[in-house]
């Protein structure tokens, strides 16, 4: 076991295309059968998986089934791959147990008590924004914040649709930016970077698009009610409630650990809820304990991508990319366009920005070390690129979860799409951003 240890990272033998069967078989096995069944959920992520590694284990008949089974192993065991679980596991806690506290109801009161009325589309995707940013997940935004868009868009007699697509948009904006979202945790570890320097390098692409898209929503095309929506009373125990958040946001920026955060996040919100009344210790040992289980699909996803790309890169398939890409790549900008063509088209068939990016993570690592594109910029440029691609697809998972909790008023994913501003802006500011790249 020692020895392969050490050579852990060669193929055995040079460049082959058939390498890549395996994942073929995974884009082919999903895409497929949800395009057949016209629904993205029927097939999981973790059975696609299961499949495309068993095929990955059939191949290459001269090595031994126990010897494929160990570099598989090797793959899922990998140091990045287990820190990542960790801080998926962590951050499954802190968000169940802020949940329990209160403090995602305590965040949107806040946000909506300080948001003008006339701009009001703007203020929800500021909101929506500010909510992500801090709970470091898109879907858990969008099920908190959706319902109360609908509601003011009803009492309002605004179009549904400009309030639904604010509210994922900004949610879409704070997941890419926060420190504990999945995307982030999983493209930082793949190129083994500080969540800290990813999230300035995103700033330098989204900044832009972000301001131009509360700008846009603050035309009176999408916002002419005079109705004040913002007389809501906060009392202290509401900003108490989302201390957590902000110092872990803080700290973060600080680059201190974030592991050490989420432990601190976690037992803070646990003193706050206890002393609040919210739940005792026993129940807080409970929303815990439901949080890391909460994770177990992103844990079972992230370690057989770690094992599939493993066996690929073993039989030669990284090789082979790399090596045809010569072709069409020639220095640093080319290979970041192709950094970021590769974990769209991903992302595109498998409608899943995190395994998009666990996926592609490794191989995009070694190009760029291949071409000299800084690793903090090849993490941005996975978080921003996947992000751009939710934002754009009717199977998404952002854009179902709106459009469920959006049936009271009739919204279709494409009705949501074409007022979901921010996603075509970033696609164009991260089109900016490669086209005066240095070369």
């Amino acid at each position: 076991m020692n020895n392969l240890d050490h050579k852990e990272l060669k193929p055995w033998r040079d460049e082959s295309f058939k390498a890549l069967i395996p994942f073929i078989a995974f884009v082919i096995f999903y895409f497929g059968f949800s395009i057949i069944t016209q629904d993205f959920s029927k097939v999981p992520m973790t059975v696609a998986f299961i499949f495309s590694s068993a095929i990955a284990l059939i191949l290459n008949h001269k090595e031994k089934l126990n010897k494929k089974i160990e570099i598989f192993a090797l793959g899922m065991g990998k140091k990045d791959i287990m820190i990542m679980c960790l801080i998926f596991v962590l951050a499954g806690a802190f968000t169940a147990t802020a949940q329990a506290v209160g403090a995602v109801d305590a965040a949107v009161a806040i946000a909506q008590h300080f948001v003008p009325a006339k701009f009001i589309v703007s203020g929800i995707f500021v909101v929506s924004a500010l909510i992500s940013l801090a709970v470091g997940t898109s879907c858990g935004t969008i099920a908190a914040v959706v319902p109360i868009a609908v509601t003011l868009a009803q009492s309002l007699g605004l179009n549904p649709a400009f309030l639904v697509g604010a509210t994922v948009g900004g949610a879409m904006f704070g997941d890419n930016l926060s420190l504990i979202s999945d995307t982030t945790i999983a493209s930082t570890r793949t190129q083994n970077v500080e969540m800290r320097d990813k999230m300035i390098y995103n700033l330098r692409i989204v900044t832009i698009p972000a301001i131009l898209c509360i700008l846009l929503y603050m035309l009176p095309f999408f916002s002419n009610s005079n109705v004040d929506v913002t007389n809501i009373t906060i009392n202290i125990d509401a900003y108490i409630k989302i201390l957590p958040y902000i110092l872990l946001l803080i700290f973060g920026l600080m680059n201190i650990n974030v592991m050490f955060l989420l432990l601190i996040g976690i037992i803070l919100n646990t003193v706050i809820g206890i002393s609040f009344g919210d739940f005792d210790i026993w129940t807080a040992f409970s929303k815990m304990g439901d949080g890391t289980v909460s994770m177990a699909n992103t844990l079972i996803v992230a370690m057989l991508a770690g094992g599939l790309l493993q066996m690929v890169r073993w039989n030669g398939g990284i090789s082979y990319i790399i090596n045809k890409t010569e072709y069409l790549i020639h220095n640093r900008k080319h290979c970041e366009f192709g950094i970021c063509f590769l974990v769209g088209v991903i992302n595109l068939f498998t409608a899943n920005n995190t395994v998009a990016i666990i996926t592609a993570g490794p191989i995009a690592k070694e190009i760029s070390e291949k071409y000299g594109v800084d690793p903090r910029r090849t993490a941005s440029l996975l978080d921003t690129t996947s992000c751009f691609v939710q934002g754009i697809i009717p199977y998404g998972a952002q854009i179902l979860i709106a459009t469920s909790l959006a049936a009271s008023v009739s919204l279709s994913s494409f009705s949501i799409i074409k007022c979901l501003l921010y996603p075509a802006l970033i696609g164009l500011g991260l089109f900016v951003s490669l086209t005066f790249a240095k070369k």
